[in-house]
């Protein structure tokens, strides 16, 4: 395992180092070949990546205006530790859209990374210029005072298809989110950064016109 002085400076490292690919790669050939999410679960605006411990929350469609109707979901973001990736499984609910830029902006206070939801974001403008890594499937006006509730937090979660536990490590770019297992993140993490760098070594060889063959053999990276 690669030595860090704190998480912090480990999830900064592979924000800056690695990919949604590479990790997918690595988790396959562990043996963990379910651990990407759906592709409609996409970042809000260009370059956002999001990567930290996850933090799951499931929500429930309601068709009524209750008593405390943000209850839940504030309880859940007040719960937010620093270096949390918010993931919501709203069951791909089309019903209400789940976040917005205030609820951002606390989350950020609370020392989060980011947030995966598979259902609707709003306050897109805001959050785009806030810089703060959200994922979404889509984007949607509506409130949700009387349309979903926060039904539990910290518990195992299904988002975009791949069961997600608090303390999993999420990452996020442009081509999707992965989930790496806490059980796997000590194996994963070293075997990625080993394969970026050989990628980098046979991009060199084929940019000086080496054949894919010979290169591949070469690294085995592919």
């Amino acid at each position: 395992m690669v030595n860090f002085a704190n998480e912090n400076e480990m999830f900064d490292m592979m924000r800056d180092k690695l990919n949604a690919a590479v990790i997918s790669d690595i988790l396959d050939g562990l043996g963990a070949r379910e651990q990407g999410m759906r592709a409609d679960i996409r970042p809000i605006y260009q370059g956002a990546i999001v990567v930290g411990r996850a933090y799951t929350v499931i929500t429930a469609d309601i068709f009524q205006v209750i008593d405390d109707p943000y209850g839940g979901e504030i309880e859940a973001v007040d719960s937010l530790k620093p270096n949390d990736v918010m993931v919501v499984c709203t069951n791909r609910s089309t019903h209400t859209c789940f976040w917005g830029e205030l609820l951002s902006t606390a989350a950020r206070a609370r020392g989060a990374r980011g947030i995966v939801i598979d259902g609707y974001t709003r306050d897109v403008a805001q959050i785009s210029a806030m810089e703060f890594p959200t994922f979404a499937t889509g984007v949607s006006m509506v409130d949700s005072k009387g349309r979903s509730i926060v039904i539990d937090h910290g518990c195992p979660a299904n988002c975009g298809d791949v069961l997600v536990n608090t303390g999993d490590i999420v990452f996020g770019d442009i081509d999707g989110v992965v989930v790496i297992p806490k059980a796997l993140e000590r194996e994963v993490i070293p075997l990625a950064l080993e394969k970026v760098g050989k990628e980098n070594l046979l991009r060199g060889e084929l940019l000086r016109g080496a054949l894919l063959r010979d290169a591949y053999d070469k690294y085995k990276i592919l």
